[in-house]
């Protein structure tokens, strides 16, 4: 009756012992093999990651992991899932510039193709078309700078009033830069439609 149980285990039978090994198992282990001890899971998961043998291995996981990482960012480019995104486009303040950028119409927008047409025009042998284009492309050149600053003065405002306590430096000439491109070439692409209010 007051006999210990490590003295009945030894007592017992050897399918009583198996039946008794059974029930006590883990019951979150699999079935038919015990938990692993930590110790063993340790050694397993260092050994899983263990460190490169020579330097040509370590050289090869570092182009993987570079490979992984720039994969994930183009991604995130196309998506505009933010967590991946690189640095320079992370964070409220930049989305804020990107929606600011990408809600309206810019004559920056237009630069490339505005600078394809002047081209052509500049190569015909008539001197009043020649004429002309220059007269075009200057008339580009003000009408850009006027939108730039307009659109940078309202944009600064903006954030300004929005993100008072958040570092602002550099989304000014961040969403410029942006305007400089065309939508559809545009990375990270535009999240909202024309004439949308910009996210906060």
């Amino acid at each position: 009756m007051f006999r210990s149980r490590s003295r009945d285990e030894q007592t017992a039978s050897p399918r009583e012992s198996a039946e008794l090994t059974k029930q006590r198992r883990d019951p979150q282990a699999p079935k038919g093999r015990p938990t692993p001890k930590r110790s063993e899971a340790e050694a397993l998961r260092r050994a899983v990651a263990k460190p490169p043998a020579d330097r040509k291995e370590a050289a090869r996981r570092a182009r993987e992991a570079r490979r992984a990482e720039l994969a994930r960012q183009r991604e995130a480019l196309a998506g505009g899932d933010e967590r991946y995104l690189p640095a320079r486009d992370r964070g409220p303040v930049r989305r804020y510039a990107r929606d600011f950028v990408d809600a309206k119409w810019h004559v920056a927008e237009f630069f490339l193709p505005l600078a394809v047409v002047i081209l052509i025009l500049s190569m015909v042998p008539s001197m009043q078309v020649k004429n002309a284009s220059l007269l075009l492309w200057l008339g580009v050149i003000v009408m850009i700078v006027v939108d730039s600053v307009l659109t940078g003065f309202r944009l600064k405002k903006a954030l300004a009033e929005r993100f008072p306590d958040e570092n602002r430096r550099g989304a000014v000439a961040y969403a410029l830069m942006r305007t400089l491109q065309m939508r559809r070439m545009r990375l990270p692409k535009p999240q909202i439609a024309r004439g949308e209010a910009p996210r906060r």
